[in-house]
């Protein structure tokens, strides 16, 4: 289980999340939605060691994370799709996967899973990331983060930009992992895609949590997300 608790993070004199505390439970998809600004990105970062917090806690099952460098936080078992994928695009796509595996010195069989739902991937290993289209760059960064074999996993943004068969594959990867166990942060501005996969949404305005509610109330009175986020 992920838990914030109380974290003020932000950018130099910046402050842009104020005492954030939300809880990301196993076999969870849990949605992070506000307008632009709101901290969705930012609280992300925090999580993953890119932000430094200034005040309040990152629980991963009971143990504070929020002080470690960077590169440990995956080591814990939280993979993290940023958005704009953030791909080492002279790499090839083998060579991306390897970095995801290197992290928690992943056996062969993580690698053989990921690309069993990816096999376009398998196709494309000697292949340099930045010459893959879009949504196959897409498919890569998600791939990278499964082969950490997370128990925890973050994606910031997955959908934006891509074509509707793409969108469906990243819902049904999304699904499945949330099925097998894995806790899930979601940020997503779809509304959509939100009432399709979410079991939980919170909604941040100004870098704390303005509202919560849970996947029933959202299907029941979806009109809830659109008088928050102003949609």
């Amino acid at each position: 289980m992920l838990e914030l608790k109380n974290i003020a993070a932000g950018y130099g004199p910046v402050r842009v999340l104020h005492g954030l505390s939300l809880t990301v439970r196993p076999g969870e998809i849990t949605c992070l939605l506000g307008r632009n600004g709101a901290g969705k990105t930012t609280a992300m970062k925090a999580i993953m060691g890119l932000l430094p917090l200034a005040s309040g806690q990152v629980l991963l099952d009971g143990e504070d994370i929020g002080r470690l460098p960077a590169h440990e936080v995956p080591r814990r078992g939280i993979g993290y799709i940023p958005q704009g994928r953030r791909l080492f695009s002279d790499l090839t796509v083998a060579q991306n996967l390897e970095i995801g595996m290197r992290c928690r010195h992943s056996p062969p069989e993580v690698r053989d899973r990921v690309l069993e739902m990816f096999p376009r991937l398998a196709d494309r290993m000697g292949q340099r990331a930045g010459t893959l289209s879009g949504g196959e760059q897409q498919m890569l960064a998600t791939a990278r983060a499964l082969c950490v074999d997370p128990r925890v996993l973050l994606l910031d943004e997955p959908t934006e930009g891509l074509q509707p068969s793409m969108i469906a594959l990243i819902r049904d990867t999304v699904l499945r992992l949330r099925d097998e166990g894995v806790a899930i942060l979601l940020v997503e501005q779809r509304l959509d895609a939100v009432l399709a996969t979410a079991d939980r949404a919170v909604i941040l305005e100004n870098g704390a949590v303005r509202a919560e509610a849970d996947a029933a109330e959202l299907r029941a009175e979806p009109d809830l997300l659109r008088r928050h986020l102003g949609v």
